[in-house]
């Protein structure tokens, strides 16, 4: 196994409060809404106490994540941080499911969601890791939140639409059972099946990981390889570092330096991984 010469310390994480205009706001709201959300996403919702935020996900039978998002528990139901790109096609996966439930969908374009790197008021705390500051659903700081990209990636968080897409990446490789994105205890819920497979029998292979670059990134989509083996391919990028799906079992096995278009990268291990990562401090 090959590894690095440089430290794989995390840096510093810096990014400026404000919002995130990528992101939009659906309301759940009715008597049985946390009834109806618990049976769908990934994560326990049921357990949320007002104010409160998970991470979660929605997935296809086939257990990959076709939509992931935070979701924060209020007095009167549920508000949805997702992908905006994302918006009408989750409220209307989520009209499918709805049957009878006394439940009212609808997007709350009277909100906005924004970030900050110090607790805000009215905001809540990041439930994937503290590291990434504070979150708000409402009325977040005026101007957009420069540098957030750069400190996600650098954490190792995947983005909706620039690393998990829809029905591409199953909710292990994105680390949603590292990120308290999924519950191994509760009831079932779509694609629950194999997700529970994958835990138990140990299959997550392939993991998003943050990488760093010693040159400007490659396109998203350029395989990584160390010699003629590939390793993994690249994901979003932000200067010097990037994220990557990247094949455990064939980093164990690297031999040669891990190169991208001629670019020579670093596997890093965030603090919050739990599981091995070869080569990585």
């Amino acid at each position: 196994m090959w590894m690095g010469n440089e430290a794989t310390e995390m840096r510093d994480i810096h990014f400026q409060a404000g919002r995130l205009p990528d992101r939009a706001v659906i309301g759940v709201e009715g008597p049985d809404s946390a009834h109806f959300l618990h049976n769908l996403l990934t994560a326990d919702i049921e357990g949320l106490a007002p104010g409160e935020a998970r991470h979660a996900a929605l997935l296809n039978p086939q257990g990959k994540i076709l939509f992931d998002m935070l979701v924060q528990r209020t007095g009167e139901g549920f508000l949805i941080d997702c992908a905006a790109s994302r918006a009408p096609a989750l409220l209307q996966r989520l009209g499918m499911y709805r049957l009878r439930a006394k439940v009212t969908l609808s997007r709350r374009d009277d909100l906005a969601v924004g970030v900050s790197p110090d607790a805000i008021p009215g905001g809540f705390p990041d439930p994937r890791t503290p590291l990434i500051g504070w979150r708000i659903i409402g009325s977040p700081p005026e101007g957009t939140a420069e540098g957030y990209a750069a400190a996600r990636i650098a954490l190792g968080l995947p983005d909706s639409d620039a690393d998990l897409g829809s029905a591409e990446i199953f909710p292990h490789e994105a680390n949603l059972d590292q990120l308290g994105g999924v519950s191994f205890s509760k009831g079932c819920y779509v694609g629950q099946e194999v997700v529970s497979r994958m835990q138990h029998r140990g299959l997550a292979r392939n993991r998003i990981l943050p990488v760093r670059l010693d040159g400007a990134a490659p396109p998203k989509g350029t395989d990584i390889r160390a010699g003629e083996k590939q390793v993994g391919t690249l994901l979003s990028s932000a200067g010097d570092m990037a994220l990557a799906l990247i094949r455990l079992d064939r980093l164990a096995e690297a031999t040669a330096p891990l190169v991208a278009e001629g670019i020579t990268l670093t596997v890093m291990k965030p603090g919050w991984v739990r599981y091995d990562v070869p080569g990585a401090a």
